[in-house]
């Protein structure tokens, strides 16, 4: 029965593709004949429309890669430094990433830096790690087998080969920006409008101005293609072969993502919420959406086994609503045809289907071993105010800009830009649309095959509500973490750009207001062209000189006190040197010099936070001899420390490094409102500087700059006074 049902599914959906590719030239011929055009008038005119949308599309990502490029050049002045000069911009976790591409580079083949990566004892003291799965570093394997197999050696630097796949991802990312907003709304103008916005509030739609090599920035775009894809997907009366592409490259770019970013399922847990509740209201195609559904179990399952059997994904929320919703729905197509059971069943489907998803998810967590980032869950309970702690690194991740709520500067920038206004009100529209449309279906009246545009029902498109839930989804964690922003606010730039340029979305809002006076259908057309238009001019005034001061503009970027610390450890330090200090400066370490350090600035593994915890106790009110029991635990050969550490001052007080591990350490305590301070010894930090019994017996100064302060940790105590 089971083969009969599935085989009888495969014919319905060949006859509804044949069905749709022989109605739609029917359709188009007579509606040509109506308007007196010929098929091949019309085919012509199909042609170059779409010719010149493509070419808009990938010019408009070309330009926005050689704009980034350029933008970057200027800032640092990278072909005029010297290497080490160049490898200092790349900060803190950035650093670390490229300094693998450059291990894979240097290794003697591919196979044998693979093998040292994933089993790699040189980069953080008494560790063996698997750098490949710690630190999803599938973008490096693939950076560096492009370089040596295209034979670039010869042609372009290694870091200039690896900064340009990054820029060039990000245009293919507005790229695809671009399509999703043509395809939505019928006209390359609105494409051309997303991505003037998405370049306009960069501040807020990307972080690639702070740190290029971040997973994200490898991983996003391939999501924007995701999206894009599964737009056309969900199209209504779409062509067999258009739907076919779309799923294959749905299929690819779902399965990329996941590969590139190890926080992509959570992103994906977010778009199967959307459209699990796009299927719940029955206005998209119950098959599509199951097809996008074994697509995301099959890229679990395949992720999981090249991931080095990453458990996380076992045990994540997007494999228990994926199975729980496969089996909700296999219950309900396996009930009786029944009207009084089929409505319960719609009514009690929701519930059904999120308590076996949390049900799954509780027992997979109770059989299969994980460490899924447990760290994140107990921020999370702070961070809703269900728990406090005085723990340094949630407090730290409390105070990191990023993880807090989003500033008025960001939604003054966005309004600024005239972006917030214009998404407020088309996501007005498609809401109340859309609700309309869900209160039809209760009622029991059926969707339309196909929406004109006299219909003035833009709620009826399942890709426009799928779009409208997920941005409402995104936002909602937008406005709790800044850092969501970077996800959200791309969307918001495609999902204003389609609503003021679709001539659906303005006859939906006429049709409500009834207009009489002039002809609803003309009215729609002439603002769907008028209004960009006019966006378009105005932002090209306010902000086009700002760009271009910006490329023009020379910055400098000079770091003399870190290229002097990076000189002398390659100079004067042992090859077998280990070196300890703040995990942000270990991964400049690593990279400029290759020597092992003791913490690195990584927030995924239980071991690595310790580690980072105990040796920033250099900044804390600690005794000699219990920071140098600290570092000796870690065969630490070297300590440095950071001036502006020590004498951090931070525009939130509590947030200061110093700062946190007082409180951590419980030498704070407060008291209505008041700080008191107490220890029997001085800051570590200060006090070092002194060189006065007991530091000097523990550690002996052997470098010092404006910036930093090197010690060599004795290895025979000296106790003299």
């Amino acid at each position: 029965k089971m083969s009969s049902g599935a085989a009888d599914l495969r014919q319905r959906k060949k006859q509804n593709c044949t069905e749709s590719d022989k109605m739609a030239p029917e359709e188009r011929n007579k509606e040509n004949s109506k308007l007196g055009r010929s098929p091949k008038y019309m085919l012509i005119q199909r042609f170059a429309k779409l010719f010149f949308g493509c070419l808009a599309a990938v010019t408009s990502g070309m330009m926005y890669a050689v704009y980034l490029s350029t933008y970057h050049e200027r800032k640092f002045w990278f072909s005029s430094r010297q290497e080490l000069e160049r490898e200092i911009t790349f900060q803190g976790d950035s650093a670390i990433y490229y300094s693998f591409y450059k291990e894979l580079l240097k290794a003697p083949s591919f196979e044998r830096g693979v093998y040292e990566l994933t089993h790699n004892n040189k980069t953080v003291s008494l560790k063996t790690i698997n750098a490949v799965q710690q630190m999803t570093l599938y973008p490096e394997l693939i950076a560096s087998v492009l370089y040596q197999a295209s034979g670039s050696e010869e042609v372009i630097e290694p870091v200039y080969f690896y900064i340009g796949i990054v820029f060039g991802l990000q245009g293919i990312y507005v790229t695809a920006l671009f399509v999703t907003s043509w395809v939505m709304s019928g006209t390359w103008l609105a494409g051309m409008l997303t991505v003037a916005w998405f370049i306009i509030n960069r501040t807020d739609t990307t972080r690639i101005d702070y740190s290029i090599p971040s997973r994200e920035n490898w991983a996003l775009p391939y999501f924007a293609c995701q999206v894009a894809a599964l737009t056309g997907y969900l199209k209504k009366n779409l062509n067999c072969s258009a739907e076919k592409f779309c799923y294959l490259l749905v299929n690819a770019s779902t399965y990329t993502f996941m590969m590139m970013w190890e926080y992509s399922h959570y992103l994906l847990f977010v778009q199967a919420v959307s459209l699990f509740l796009l299927d719940s209201f029955a206005l998209a195609q119950t098959e599509k959406v199951h097809e996008v559904y074994r697509i995301y179990l099959f890229s679990l399952i395949v992720g999981y086994l090249l991931q080095f059997e990453n458990s996380a994904l076992l045990v994540s929320p997007l494999l228990s609503l994926v199975v729980a919703l496969m089996l909700s729905k296999s219950l309900q197509m396996n009930m009786k045809k029944s009207t009084f059971v089929s409505r319960l069943l719609k009514i009690m489907y929701i519930y059904l289907v999120l308590t076996v998803a949390v049900t799954l998810n509780f027992l997979l967590k109770m059989f299969i071993p994980h460490k899924e980032n447990e760290h994140l869950l107990k921020f999370i309970e702070v961070k809703l105010g269900l728990n406090t702690t005085k723990n340094f690194t949630m407090n730290w991740l409390l105070c990191q800009e990023s993880l807090q709520a989003p500033s008025q500067d960001f939604f003054l920038r966005l309004t600024q830009s005239s972006l917030l206004p214009f998404y407020i009100l088309v996501l007005i529209i498609c809401l109340f649309s859309v609700t309309q449309v869900i209160f039809r279906r209760i009622c029991g009246e059926p969707l339309k095959e196909t929406v004109k545009l006299e219909d003035g029902r833009i709620g009826e498109r399942p890709e426009i509500v799928y779009h409208v839930i997920h941005t409402i989804l995104l936002g909602c964690l937008a406005m709790c973490l800044e850092g969501m922003k970077y996800l959200w606010t791309p969307y918001v730039c495609m999902l204003a750009a389609f609503g003021v340029c679709s001539p659906e979305l303005w006859m939906t809002l006429f049709k409500w207001l009834r207009l009489k006076a002039v002809h609803p259908i003309l009215l729609a057309l002439i603002l769907s062209m008028a209004v960009p238009t006019i966006i378009g001019f105005s932002l090209w005034k306010e902000f086009f000189p700002r760009i271009m001061t910006e490329l023009t503009e020379l910055q400098e970027f000079y770091d003399p006190d870190t290229v002097e610390l990076m000189t002398w450890i390659k100079r004067q330090a042992p090859v077998a040197a280990v070196f300890a200090g703040s995990p942000q400066l270990m991964g400049v370490i690593k990279l400029c010099t290759g020597w092992t350090v003791s913490s690195l600035p990584l927030y995924n593994d239980d071991d690595l936070l310790k580690r980072n915890e105990n040796i920033y106790q250099i900044y804390s009110k600690r005794s000699a001899e219990d920071i140098y029991k600290i570092l000796t635990s870690y065969k630490a050969n070297f300590l440095v420390i950071e001036d502006s550490i020590c004498n951090e001052v931070g525009p939130v007080r509590g947030c200061r490094v110093k700062d946190l591990l007082d409180i951590a350490n419980g030498h704070v305590v407060c008291e209505e409102g008041d700080n008191y301070a107490y220890s029997k010894y001085g800051r570590f930090c200060h006090e070092i500087k002194m060189n006065y019994s007991p530091y000097v017996n523990y550690f002996t100064r052997v470098y010092w700059n404006r910036s930093y302060f090197v010690y060599r940790i004795n290895t025979v105590i000296s106790f003299q006074s």
